[in-house]
């Protein structure tokens, strides 16, 4: 087997393993149950989305798409940040309008 042959050989093993995470995480996404998980699916598939990009530069010897799997990685960043500030605000108003929060302000009368 030549280097050209076990290279390509990686590539389409990688390529199926990074398309099976993907299908994965999707299904992770849609069915949830919570809103972590439903980030932390999120962020997995934009890992594997940067990942698809960096094999495909591999495969086609192009370098272009490593700077797209750098914006893709600064995007996913960002998303993932703005997603856990959503979740801890939204943490916060339900422990502060939740039925505890109700119980503690009638003991305050």
């Amino acid at each position: 087997m030549s280097p050209a042959d076990f290279l390509d050989w990686c590539v389409t093993i990688g390529f199926v393993m990074v398309m099976a995470a993907l299908a994965i995480g999707f299904v992770r996404l849609a069915l949830g149950p919570s809103l972590a998980d439903r980030v932390v699916a999120l962020d997995m598939m934009t890992i594997t989305i940067i990942v698809f990009c960096g094999i495909y530069a591999v495969y086609t010897g192009d370098a272009s798409f490593l700077d797209v799997a750098i914006v893709l990685a600064l995007i996913g960043f960002l998303a993932t940040v703005a997603l856990a500030r959503y979740a801890e605000r939204r943490y916060e108003r339900d422990r502060d309008t939740g039925p505890a929060a109700a119980t503690k302000e009638g003991a305050d009368d």
